[in-house]
């Protein structure tokens, strides 16, 4: 169970990744705060996946 999610989280990340970059290219968010953006999207990411882990976890 737990590989299976896993590959589902690292899944979730690469597309999260990319669509933020699109973003950042489309807003035009100068380079400095593009790092920023990142970090903040991928730790609220990484809480929701966990999160969600631990629901499926416990049900």
């Amino acid at each position: 169970m737990i590989s299976i999610f896993i590959v589902f989280a690292v899944f979730i990340l690469f597309y999260i990744n990319k669509m933020t970059s699109s973003l950042c290219i489309q807003k035009e968010i100068p380079e400095e705060n593009q790092q920023k953006v990142f970090h903040t999207i991928n730790v609220l990411v990484t809480i929701l996946l966990i999160s969600s882990y631990i629901e499926i976890l416990y049900t």
